[in-house]
């Protein structure tokens, strides 16, 4: 995704975000936000700053800036806090004592850290934009059969692969003389679907009662046509 070596390359930076947002459908200030947010916290987290501090990517080179925010005075009693309006005029003429001064302070060696930090909030962006639209495919399957494969037993509960993710099939919704084992194919009756973080949790039954009308209906014609 990135160029190898220790600095943040914002042209390698740039495509793959456009890369991203083309194959995933996601919003790509969605990203850059989200970026910025998390290089805050591995600012003050790895420089130990206790100023506040806010990060802006540009989004045209990929380059990324880190900026003390303090607020502009006559007469400076908190230096971390604050910046003396003779300073504060040097960075622009136009502040005037109340406002808040953006006083560049990127550490040396950051682009590493900015690397290492965009790579991770944008495998979490995939990995939740996935999640969604298997979540959404999935949700329109509950009162429906599927076919899958049964995977493992763990406690009981039979472990199924239903194609894009695995489905849960608790004890109690189990035929009590059916025997699982792993590899064979199992039809099954969605009972739920919801998600928990970016997974997304399938609840498989086969004692459900529409069990037995989905298989009557998929079997015999005259059933699904409602003649019978």
């Amino acid at each position: 995704m990135y160029s190898k070596g220790s600095d943040f390359k914002g042209s390698d930076f740039i495509e793959a975000l456009n890369q991203v947002s083309r194959e995933k459908g996601i919003d790509k200030e969605v990203i850059y936000e989200a970026i910025e947010s998390s290089l805050v916290s591995a600012c003050k987290k790895n420089f130990g700053s206790s100023q506040n501090v806010k990060v802006i990517i540009d989004r045209e080179t990929g380059d990324v800036k880190v900026y003390a925010q303090k607020e502009a005075v006559e007469e400076v009693a908190d230096p971390a806090a604050q910046i003396s309006m003779e300073d504060a005029k040097k960075i622009n003429m136009k502040y005037e004592p109340g406002d808040i001064v953006d006083v560049a302070v990127t550490p040396r060696n950051f682009g590493r850290i900015s690397a290492q930090t965009a790579k991770q909030v944008m495998i979490q962006r995939i990995r939740g934009a996935e999640s969604e639209v298997v979540y959404a495919e999935l949700a329109s399957k509950v009162g429906t059969l599927v076919n899958g494969v049964i995977q493992r037993v763990e406690a009981r509960s039979v472990i199924c692969n239903i194609g894009k993710t695995d489905a849960v099939l608790p004890r109690q919704e189990q035929i009590p003389s059916e025997t699982y084992r792993p590899g064979e194919r199992l039809r099954c009756y969605v009972t739920q679907v919801r998600k928990k973080g970016s997974k997304v949790l399938v609840t498989l039954s086969r004692t459900h009662p529409d069990l037995v009308r989905e298989l009557f209906e998929m079997e015999v014609p005259e059933v699904y046509d409602k003649i019978v």
